[in-house]
């Protein structure tokens, strides 16, 4: 389970950030988890739980946002939004897309004391 060892990287992340801006614990942490990121949102959640015990971040509430997939079909030219890694384009059919979205995994807020 990866997700373990990427909920470990964000409390690292909180910790580094605390160490320079001075804050004593984190209540929310807010996530964007890409829909192609590979990552499943309930494996990072138990992970983060996990990670967090004895830490600031300990008891925070995480706050995922999960951002669809999104391609450019290299058969039709049309941005797509896609569910899952090797759908094909909802327009054209093609399986010929070139991701341009929804990969990301990144802590973009976090709320502090």
């Amino acid at each position: 389970m990866h997700e373990l060892s990427l909920a470990e990287g964000i409390v690292s992340l909180i910790e580094e950030q605390a160490r320079q801006d001075g804050f004593r614990r984190v209540r929310k942490v807010h996530v964007l988890v890409g829909a192609l990121s590979q990552v499943m949102p309930e494996a990072l959640a138990f992970g983060f739980t996990s990670a967090a015990k004895g830490t600031l971040a300990e008891g925070a509430e995480l706050v995922l946002t999960r951002p669809p997939g999104t391609a450019t079909c290299m058969g039709c030219g049309k941005s797509v939004t896609v569910e899952r890694r090797g759908d094909p384009c909802p327009g054209c059919g093609s399986f010929q897309l070139l991701v341009t979205g929804g990969e990301e995994l990144r802590v973009t807020d976090l709320d502090v004391e």
